[in-house]
């Protein structure tokens, strides 16, 4: 199972978002650990604390094919990630606006990596319209309705 451009560009948006949030105030996360967080809530309500663990865990051992950084990472029992530090720089993701999202991604871009595979599971699982929902609940204020599902169409 490959990370499509869109579920890329989708992590990208909300990492961006995220980052942007975070330069307001003093960030004690990473913007990586603010959406997981924010990923974890939303879906936690919706499909409990074991449905989300699961995914997360799927979306980490995937993401350990493209990121050997997140050997160490592990999902907890309550779907938190672990093993990871809490700094703003410990995933190193690089969030450029014109960065190439159809090369793959660089080491230092676990963070994104990691996000990527989870959005495209919520995708499989849930499908376009109830991901996109979630989204919009826990990210109100970020463009989301222009980004292309898997299948090419608009959401």
């Amino acid at each position: 199972m490959t990370a499509t451009p869109g579920m890329r560009d989708l992590a990208h948006r909300l990492l961006r978002y995220e980052a942007g949030a975070g330069e307001n105030s003093e960030p004690i996360d990473s913007p990586t650990l603010r959406v997981y967080e924010k990923l974890r809530q939303g879906l936690g309500e919706f499909a409990g604390v074991a449905g989300f663990q699961s995914l997360a865990s799927r979306a980490l051992a995937l993401a350990r094919t493209q990121a050997p950084s997140l050997s160490a990472a592990r999902i907890s029992a309550d779907g938190s990630l672990q093993g990871v530090g809490q700094g703003p720089h410990d995933f190193e993701c690089q969030i450029d606006n014109d960065k190439d999202r159809a090369a793959e991604y660089a080491a230092g871009d676990a963070g994104i990596i990691l996000i990527t595979r989870l959005l495209g599971l919520l995708l499989i699982f849930l499908g376009e319209a109830l991901t996109l929902s979630l989204l919009r609940v826990k990210w109100p204020g970020a463009a989301l309705d222009d980004c292309n599902s898997e299948n090419g169409r608009n959401a």
